[in-house]
């Protein structure tokens, strides 16, 4: 497994990958109707413009996820549901580290992700609540160093 920075060409696997790891992730916290609005095409159009900010999870040649990271916050790290469990996300977010991650949100109810985020030695900064997808969610704050 590698990690390398995203070309603009990888956009539409990424897209795909983000729509079900998205789907697996979040389908006991999002309503059906949200999910659905977060297809394939959803993510190509958020990737277009910020795939300059991602790095790549690579098995071979071939992608298997992604992180997305502004201003040293991480917007997004997903897996393809497939290659889950097998040491990409961790190297995603020792990248990410590298290059100065410090902050991360997730949703609160995300325990597969909190666990995750923990165990590589990110803790909570607070507990908050905000709109997303036009309903009131909580969410967690993470911080790392």
């Amino acid at each position: 497994m590698i990690v390398r920075p995203a070309g603009a060409d990888d956009v539409p696997v990424l897209a795909a990958i983000a729509e079900q790891s998205y789907r697996a992730a979040f389908a006991g916290i999002l309503e059906p109707d949200v999910l659905a609005g977060r297809d394939e095409a959803f993510f190509v159009e958020r990737f277009t413009s910020s795939w300059k900010h991602m790095l790549v999870a690579c098995s071979g040649e071939r992608p298997v996820g992604f992180l997305l990271m502004t201003d040293g916050h991480i917007d997004m790290l997903f897996m393809d549901p497939v290659a889950s469990g097998s040491g990409g996300g961790s190297l995603l977010l020792e990248a990410a580290e590298q290059q100065g991650a410090r902050s991360l949100e997730c949703f609160r109810d995300n325990h597969g992700a909190r666990r995750f985020y923990e165990r590589h030695g990110w803790q909570v900064e607070r507990e908050y609540d905000r709109d997303f997808a036009g309903k009131s969610r909580s969410f967690v704050l993470y911080v790392k160093g």
